[in-house]
Order: structure tokens, then sequence, then C-alpha cells
């Protein structure tokens, strides 16, 4: 798996850190808005789009927020808010920690460096593997464009490699 540069918490190894009944100030996540749009379009619907995880990684509640803000406002510019339905299939349940260090002058003298560095909670972010769904969208026919063009806006949120689908609903008559 390559590493790609700058990205301190997309990959994992270990165990989920998600007991927040035993973890002392652990921040709210930033998405608290999980569904988007006009809900009739499940059952009414004749396309689904799907944003789906090409990578095993972290995906930050920061970087879920902005790309749920991006999606809807694309899609209600695209399509109108009554020609859509959206909804991100994760959560961010995985507790994320960071041994902040001082960085000014005479530091070094304050610091234990390594010792005891289990970290102190920062965030939280919503584990996926290869073919999870992170994503989806409802649509009538006749979106398809838009609706790919609105995943392809919002994967660019994102710190992992995503693939988008577009499936035809068959009409439930």
């Amino acid at each position: 798996m390559p590493l790609r540069p700058a990205r301190c918490y997309t990959h994992f190894s270990g165990p989920p850190y998600t007991r927040k009944e035993y973890i002392p100030g652990v921040p709210p996540p930033k998405i608290t808005k999980f569904e988007m749009g006009n809900r009739a379009l499940i059952d009414e619907g004749d396309i689904k789009g799907e944003l789906i995880a090409l990578e095993a990684g972290n995906i930050r509640h920061n970087a879920l927020e902005a790309m749920r803000v991006l999606v809807n406002k694309t899609l209600t510019t695209l399509l109108g808010e009554a020609n859509y339905y959206m909804r991100v299939k994760v959560y961010p349940h995985h507790v994320l920690r960071e041994n902040k260090m001082m960085a000014f002058a005479g530091a070094d003298r304050l610091q234990d460096g390594m010792r005891l560095a289990f970290g102190k909670p920062i965030g939280t972010a919503a584990r996926v593997y290869p073919g999870t769904i992170i994503l989806e969208v409802w649509s009538r026919a006749g979106g398809e464009d838009k609706v790919k063009e609105a995943l392809r806006r919002g994967a660019s949120k994102l710190p992992i490699p995503t693939r988008i689908e577009i499936k035809k609903l068959k009409n439930k008559d």
C-alpha cells in the first residue's frame, strides 16, 4: 500500500479506539446531518450513485462534513432540492489521539518525548475498507451526469482514492 505524504491519520494499524464512555474529552464530530434531500426518491428514484472506497483508511470527521456540504451544494445547484436524496453511510466512531509536543525555544527542557506517549483525543474518524460505500445519492432519470459530477467533487475532499458507480434502479411497477 503506497503511503502518501502529509496524511497523518489516513492509514491505520491495530484495533479501533471507540469506547467513548472510557475516554474523557472526545470532541464531537463536525458532521451531524447524514441524510439530505427528498426521501421519497429512495422508492421513486430511477438512478442511484455510490461513492466507494478503493483503499482501507481513516476519513476524519471534518473531511466527511466537507464532502457532505460540497455534494449537497452541487446537487442543489444542478438538480434542485426536490430532485435528489443523499445519505452519508459511514460514521466517525474511531477516536484519534495526538501526543502534543511543545514547539518553542527551551521546550526540550519541558518535554518527556516518547515517555508515556499515549496522546489526548483530538477528533474522530470513520474507518473504511475497500468496497465500503461512503455516500449514496438517489435521483431521477436524466440526472446521471449531474450526480456523477457531484460525487466527483465530493471525492476530492477525501484522503483515500474512491470509485463512482451509477446504477439504474428497477421500476417498481
